[in-house]
């Protein structure tokens, strides 16, 4: 690496040295109450991409349900199915899929939180759980996060075996 390129990376490093300080300075000046009023916008934001999303899965698999989720655990959505077929050895069984998208309640941490949770057949696909401070975050991420996770589910329980 020649000294251009190490000078060049310097002042990069400078740089997010800079943005850092002037980011820190913006979050103390956020009181509690600009706090809640950020996460609640996010939140509509978001549980609305939520349940738009996820209400399109029981038309394209009938059987599934769709319910709403709101108070403690967060705000978002599921869509849910109980089904009953041949297990080992010809023995019935029940197989249970769900996913599950949540975002969490406001908390003194000041984060933006995403829940997120898939079960095909009773097994655990994911269970991911992603945030940013709420001084920095950006909800058009979490909507990319919200797509790319329903359209992931939608794919492997359409690949799954019968």
């Amino acid at each position: 690496m020649d000294f251009q390129e190490r000078l060049q990376k310097a002042i990069q490093r400078g740089q997010k040295q800079r943005d850092k300080k002037a980011s820190d300075a913006r979050a103390k000046e956020l009181t509690e109450e600009d706090f809640k009023s950020r996460h609640s916008t996010y939140r509509l934001q978001l549980s609305e991409q939520i349940e738009n999303c996820l209400q399109q899965i029981p038309h394209q698999f009938p059987g599934f349900q769709y319910e709403t989720i709101y108070g403690d655990r967060g705000w978002g959505g599921a869509c849910f199915r109980d089904d009953i077929g041949a297990g080992p050895k010809g023995k019935r069984a029940n197989f249970y899929s769900r996913i599950e998208l949540t975002i969490r309640p406001f908390s003194s941490y000041h984060v933006l939180e995403l829940a997120a949770k898939a079960t095909i057949r009773n097994k655990e696909i994911f269970n991911r759980s992603p945030y940013e401070e709420l001084a920095d975050a950006d909800p058009d991420r979490f909507v990319e996060l919200i797509d790319l996770w329903i359209l992931e589910f939608a794919e492997l329980y359409a690949a799954q075996d019968a």
